[in-house]
């Protein structure tokens, strides 16, 4: 048997100097590597539960026909229509703009713009200015037997119509 050697105990690899660099880059790239297998892992399993849960419908009531004065334009903020009565009955007007779906606004001229990208539209909802391939949509209104108001939002009606109280 040979003899083996001892060393001093500073000598020892308890106390040997730091990492070299490749072998810090090596255990660094193999970690981040790992990490992100766990995040996608994770992210498949996720992926067959919906993140966002569906609407109840696209019907929505707006109230008795009495809470409308008429000539008044009434904007139902969460729904992002704008509910217009006049001396021949109801309409809703969505404020959803046809390019890409952001929320138009109204201005003091009674004219919409969607402040995304630039589309204008007059009082009426046609297509003033660009980039809107489309005037804004008209909704149908409906009457429940209970007397309210029902706004449907994937029956488009044309402009002139409307729902006589």
């Amino acid at each position: 048997m040979k003899d083996v050697e001892k060393k001093p105990l500073q000598e020892s690899e308890r106390f040997a100097s730091e990492v070299p660099r490749r072998d810090l880059l090596g255990l660094a790239a193999f970690w981040s590597f790992i990490g992100t297998g766990v995040v996608m892992v994770a992210g498949a399993l996720r992926l067959p539960m919906p993140s966002v849960f569906p609407e109840t419908g696209s019907k929505f009531r707006i109230g008795k026909p009495d809470r409308y004065a008429v000539g008044s334009s009434t904007r139902i903020s969460d729904r992002n229509v704008l509910v217009l009565r006049d001396g021949g009955g109801f309409r809703a007007l969505s404020l959803v703009c046809t390019h890409l779906g952001c929320i138009s606004q109204r201005e003091e001229s009674g004219a919409f713009v969607c402040p995304c990208h630039g589309s204008r539209f007059d009082a009426t909802g046609k297509v003033v200015e660009g980039p809107a391939p489309s005037p804004l949509r008209y909704l149908e209104v409906s009457r429940m037997p209970s007397g309210d108001l029902v706004v449907d939002r994937d029956r488009p009606v044309p402009p002139d119509r409307r729902l006589a109280v």
